[in-house]
C-alpha cells in the first residue's frame, strides 16, 4: 500500500506537469525550465519529439547524480520523469495549435504546472531538470548550487529566446514567477491527507 500511494499520488502529479507542458506551454514555445529550454530548441530546430528530449536528458542526468542523490530518489524521480514523458507524448499528436491566445495559456499553463511540481515536493520527490546538472556541478567544484542553476537556466532561456522569438524569454520568467507561487502555495496548504506518512526520504 505504500509503494501504491505514492506511485499513484506521484504519477497524477506527473500527469499535471505534463498537461500543463503539452496543452498551454509547449504550443507557444515556452519552457518551464532548463530541461523544458532544450526540448523547446530540439523540437523548433530539429522537429524531436519534446517527449524524448525530456526524458533521454533527465534519464541521463539522473544517472550521473546517482551517488549524490541516493537509489530511492533516482527511481522516483525517473518514474515522474517517464510518466510526464509518456503524457506530452500521448497528447502532443492531438494538439495541432494553440488551444488560447499566449497569455491566457501562459497563466493557465503556469498554474496548472506550479499544481504538479507542488505535489511533487510535497512528497518529497523531483521533477528532475537542470536541479540534477547543477548538484552536479556544484559537487564537483564546491560551489553553491543554487548559484549554479541560475546560470545554467538563465544562459538556455536566453539562447531559446535568440533562436526561437525573444518574447519566449519574458513569457518563461514569467511563467516561473507563477508557477514558483503556485508551488509554494500547494507545499504550505494544510490538506488532511496522508503526505507526510508517505513522503520519500532521500
Amino acid at each position: 500500500m505504500h509503494v501504491l500511494y505514492k506511485s499513484l499520488i506521484l504519477g497524477i502529479a506527473s500527469v499535471i506537469q505534463g498537461l500543463a507542458m503539452t496543452l498551454f506551454l509547449f504550443p507557444h514555445f515556452i519552457p518551464s525550465g532548463g530541461a523544458a529550454s532544450l526540448a523547446v530548441l530540439f523540437n523548433y530546430l530539429l522537429d524531436m519529439p519534446y517527449s524524448v528530449t525530456l526524458w533521454v536528458l533527465n534519464a541521463g542526468l539522473l544517472l550521473a547524480a546517482a551517488k549524490w542523490l541516493g537509489k530511492s530518489s533516482v527511481i522516483w524521480t525517473l518514474f515522474c520523469v517517464s510518466v510526464t514523458s509518456v503524457t506530452i507524448d500521448l497528447l502532443t499528436p492531438y494538439i495541432t495549435e494553440p488551444l488560447n491566445p499566449v497569455l491566457l495559456d501562459l497563466m493557465l499553463g503556469a498554474v496548472v504546472f506550479g499544481m504538479g511540481v507542488g505535489i511533487l515536493f510535497r512528497m518529497g520527490a523531483s521533477s528532475g531538470g537542470m536541479d540534477i546538472l547543477a548538484l552536479i556541478i556544484a559537487k564537483a567544484r564546491g560551489s553553491a548550487p543554487g548559484r549554479t542553476l541560475f546560470y545554467i537556466n538563465g544562459s538556455l532561456l536566453l539562447l531559446t529566446g535568440v533562436v526561437v522569438d525573444w518574447k519566449v524569454i519574458v513569457y518563461a520568467v514569467i511563467c516561473q514567477m507563477i508557477g514558483t507561487r503556485m508551488i509554494d502555495l500547494i507545499y504550505k496548504l494544510d490538506v488532511k491527507i496522508l503526505v507526510e506518512k508517505y513522503k520519500i526520504h532521500y
